[in-house]
C-alpha cells in the first residue's frame, strides 16, 4: 500500500496552541455508524429502483433517464461512506495516499452531481406539468442526454479542487494520518484562493441555485394543479410540500454549518459546530440515500410496479394486495403529470 510519508506539515508554521476537537470528532465517529447502514439501504434501494426501471420500463423515456442517472449518482457518492466510517471510528486513515484522492473525489462527484440531478429532475417535471403541450417536442431523448451530460461534466469539473488540495499526510503532534485538505501549500497553486473559491462554488452553484429552482419549479407546479380544480389532484400539492421541506431540512443546514465555521476562528465556536457539522451532515447523507427511492415511488405506476414485483415472488401476498394489471407500453407513456 502507497505510504504516506512524503506529507508531513511545516513545523515552524504549527500554532502554539492547537484547537482540541477530540470531543466532537468522537461524537462524529459515533454517528459515523450510520453510514455502513446507509450503504447497504442505498445498494438495496437504488437496485431495486434498476431492476424495476429494466423490468417494466422503457430507458429511452426523458423521466427514467434522468432517475437512473439520479441512481448511479447516488450509488457513487454512497460508495465513498464506508471508507469515510472507517476513517471517522479509526481517526487515522489506512488505505494510502492514492485511495484518499481517488475517495475524496469520488465523494464530492456523487455529492454534486446528486444535487444537481435532484434539481433536473424537479425542472423537468415543472416542464411536464406547466407546459404539458408545448414541451412535448422539447422533452425527447436527446434533451435528456445533452441534460445528463452536463451535470456529469459540471460536477466533474467542481471536483478538480478536492483533488488537488485533497492528500493523506502524517501529522506527527497527534501520530495520526489524515486525509484531508493538504494544509501546507503547492507551487504555482494559490491554496488559500482556490479553497476560498472552491467553498463559495459549492455554496452558490450547489445550494442557491438548486433552492431557487426547486422552490420556483414546485411553486409553479402547485398553482398549476390547484387551478386544474381536480380534487384528486390535491394530494399532489401535499406531496410537494414534503419534497420541499425534506429538501431544506436535509440539505440547508449542512451547508449553514459550513458557511459559520468558514468564517469561525474561534476554537469554543469550532467544537460546537462541529457537533452540528456530524448531525447536518447525516441529514444530507440520509437524503441522498432516499432521494432516488423517493422520487420514483411517489409515482402510482412504480408502485404498482413494486406489487406486482412482489406479488411474484410472494405469492401468498395476492390476497392482500390489489395489484392493476396494466400493459408495459401503456405504462410507460404515461406522462410525468400523471406519475405524481
Amino acid at each position: 500500500m502507497e505510504t504516506t510519508t512524503d506529507y508531513y506539515p511545516d513545523y515552524n508554521e504549527t500554532p502554539a496552541v492547537i484547537c482540541n476537537r477530540d470531543a466532537d470528532n468522537f461524537f462524529g465517529a459515533q454517528l459515523s455508524v450510520i453510514y455502513y447502514f446507509m450503504f447497504v439501504f442505498s445498494l438495496f434501494g437504488n437496485g431495486l429502483v434498476l431492476v424495476i426501471i429494466h423490468r417494466f420500463e422503457r430507458l429511452t423515456t426523458v423521466t427514467n433517464i434522468l432517475l437512473l442517472n439520479l441512481v448511479f449518482s447516488s450509488l457513487i457518492f454512497m460508495s465513498s461512506l464506508p471508507f469515510m466510517g472507517v476513517y471517522m471510528q479509526l481517526s487515522t486513515w489506512i488505505f494510502g495516499k492514492a485511495m484518499c484522492k481517488i475517495i475524496s473525489s469520488v465523494y464530492y462527484l456523487g455529492f454534486y452531481s446528486s444535487v444537481l440531478f435532484l434539481t433536473l429532475l424537479t425542472f423537468d417535471r415543472h416542464l411536464a406539468v406547466v407546459y404539458s403541450l408545448s414541451a412535448s417536442h422539447v422533452r425527447n431523448q436527446r434533451y435528456a442526454v445533452i441534460s445528463c451530460a452536463v451535470v456529469w461534466l459540471v460536477s466533474s469539473l467542481a471536483c478538480i479542487r478536492p483533488m488537488i488540495l485533497y492528500s493523506s499526510y502524517y501529522f506527527a503532534l497527534d501520530n495520526k494520518t489524515y486525509c484531508d485538505e493538504y494544509p501546507g501549500d503547492f507551487e504555482y497553486i494559490n491554496v488559500e484562493k482556490l479553497r476560498k473559491s472552491g467553498f463559495y462554488l459549492q455554496l452558490l452553484l450547489f445550494l442557491v441555485f438548486p433552492l431557487a429552482v426547486i422552490i420556483y419549479c414546485y411553486v409553479r407546479i402547485a398553482v398549476t394543479v390547484i387551478s386544474s380544480r381536480i380534487a384528486t389532484k390535491f394530494k399532489t400539492v401535499r406531496l410537494i410540500f414534503v419534497i420541499v421541506l425534506l429538501f431544506f431540512m436535509c440539505w440547508t443546514p449542512f451547508n449553514v454549518i459550513l458557511l459559520l465555521e468558514e468564517n469561525n476562528s474561534n476554537c469554543e465556536d469550532s467544537q460546537r459546530l462541529g457537533y452540528a457539522i456530524h448531525i447536518t451532515r447525516n441529514l444530507a447523507y440520509i437524503y441522498f440515500c432516499i432521494s432516488p427511492i423517493f422520487y420514483t415511488f411517489v409515482g402510482k405506476k412504480f408502485q404498482n410496479y413494486f406489487l406486482q414485483l412482489m406479488v411474484k415472488y410472494f405469492p401468498s401476498l395476492r390476497r392482500r394486495v390489489s395489484v392493476s394489471q396494466v400493459s408495459r407500453t401503456n405504462m410507460s407513456t404515461k406522462s410525468t403529470q400523471n406519475e405524481l
